[in-house]
């Protein structure tokens, strides 16, 4: 009986990174359903989810369960593939290839996309205003979402 009220969850790994660039390789569990999207849950609609102060998470290395503290991550960081983005497929975004520094120093590197009304499309405006909490930084074949509270500043790269 009990069975028929949980909710369907899949394990996703992930690395919580912490200021000063401690990490964590964890795994998270998200439902196979969101609000407000097609598809499954991601990373990123917990992390943004302003009712969720602690994610649980499982230790890739000790199997033990933690709870994390959202704020207090500077990023967490997983495959591409569980953070697509959707982006309308007659809308062109816009791109920029950043170095991200925050503020203990680290560095990612990687590419912002979003897509805003022209008259509003600068990356100043997405950064204050249009970006969630926890911003994606696509590096490669991973996405960092980048805590806004932990970032020093933002450089855009030539490309």
């Amino acid at each position: 009986m009990l069975e028929s009220l949980s909710v369907p969850k899949r394990r996703v790994a992930a690395q919580f990174v912490l200021p000063g660039g401690a990490s964590r390789n964890v795994a998270v569990f998200l439902a196979e359903a969101a609000p407000g999207h097609t598809g499954g849950e991601r990373l990123s609609d917990l992390l943004n989810n302003s009712g969720s102060q602690f994610i649980p998470a499982v230790d890739a290395d000790t199997d033990n369960m933690t709870f994390v503290h959202c704020e207090n991550l500077a990023m967490a960081r997983v495959a591409a593939e569980h953070e697509p983005n959707v982006v309308d497929q007659f809308t062109i975004p816009t791109e920029h290839e950043v170095e991200v520094t925050m503020m203990d120093g680290q560095k990612l590197r990687g590419l912002i996309t979003y897509v805003l009304p022209e008259a509003h499309s600068r990356l100043t405006d997405y950064l204050n205003n249009s970006a969630p909490a926890f911003f994606p930084v696509l590096e490669g074949e991973r996405v960092a979402l980048v805590n806004k509270r932990h970032v020093a500043y933002v450089e855009t790269l030539r490309r």
